[in-house]
């Protein structure tokens, strides 16, 4: 049976590259769907995203730095507390079960 291309996308804090399925995806939404930044537990919405490891130091950084406000070029209080507070109890979660640390997507044909 032939293997899937698996997507590779690059963490904006570490630089470190991954399989898309295995880091975490924040996208701001396009304009006409309000505009702000929200955790993309699919990674199937539209709008530009950015990626992060889940794991607690690349999402501190990326607090501390500001990345998402960078990388998604939006206005600079876009990416709220709560967004951060999202991803580590994401990050927390499959850290204590791996099992879900891989999306269950349907095949596709």
């Amino acid at each position: 049976m032939k293997q899937r291309h698996a997507p590779v996308r690059s963490c904006t804090v570490c630089r470190q590259t991954s399989d898309k399925r295995e880091l975490l995806r924040v996208v701001r939404l396009p304009e006409k769907e309000g505009g702000q930044v929200v955790v993309d537990p699919t990674g199937k919405r539209s709008g530009r995203g950015a990626y992060v490891c889940p794991e607690v130091q690349c999402i501190e950084k990326a607090r501390k730095s500001r990345r998402f406000e960078r990388a998604l070029a939006g206005d600079a209080n876009a990416a709220n507390p709560q967004l951060y507070d999202e991803l580590m109890s994401l990050a927390q979660a499959r850290s204590t079960n791996p099992i879900t640390s891989i999306r269950s997507d349907p095949p596709m044909k």
